[in-house]
């Protein structure tokens, strides 16, 4: 259940660095259509890994229909270099340091490690399309790293958004 975040509402204000030395502010972020977020839970997760090195080689087609996307993860700016490095998943705006506070307010699913391997807390996956005002148009939130949206059946939803100018939904 959705405590903090409603279809049409403002989203809480989002500033991280990325990988590439830049400043990511959602409220700077003009896209034509969306902005995609894409928390995944870090250097550690192999699911993630496959879904951002399929999202790496569909980031033209999100840009062709004017969705800008930035990944967003709490891990450190090391393990986040490291992780596009090693993913090679370089045409992707990766961020890092998303606290699990700042997590709470996007209503995230927060875990705590189980394995060395983990970190002792972190984010579980979400995506989120933004509308260029900063207000919630989706939400999909995981408290797994399974079962998250299709690129290309996410890619046919939005351009049948953009078509058909379909509003958000749930605000109910």
């Amino acid at each position: 259940m959705m405590k903090n975040l409603k279809p049409g509402a403002k989203v809480p204000e989002l500033n991280l660095n990325t990988t590439k030395g830049v400043k990511w502010n959602l409220s700077d972020n003009k896209p034509e259509n969306f902005t995609m977020i894409i928390v995944y839970r870090g250097i550690h997760c192999p699911v993630c890994k496959k879904y951002l090195e399929e999202l790496n080689n569909k980031i033209g087609d999100f840009r062709d229909k004017g969705v800008n996307v930035i990944c967003v993860s709490s891990n450190t700016k090391e393990l986040a270099l490291k992780t596009v490095e090693e993913w090679k998943i370089d045409k992707l705006d990766i961020a890092y340091g998303f606290d699990v506070e700042e997590g709470r307010k996007w209503d995230l699913y927060i875990s705590e490690a189980i394995k060395d391997s983990e970190p002792d807390m972190f984010l579980e996956p979400a995506l989120f399309l933004v509308r260029p005002d900063n207000t919630l148009y989706s939400a999909s939130i995981q408290s797994m790293p399974f079962a998250r949206p299709k690129f290309d059946e996410l890619l046919k939803s939005i351009s049948f958004v953009i078509k058909e100018d379909y509003p958000a939904r749930g605000e109910a």
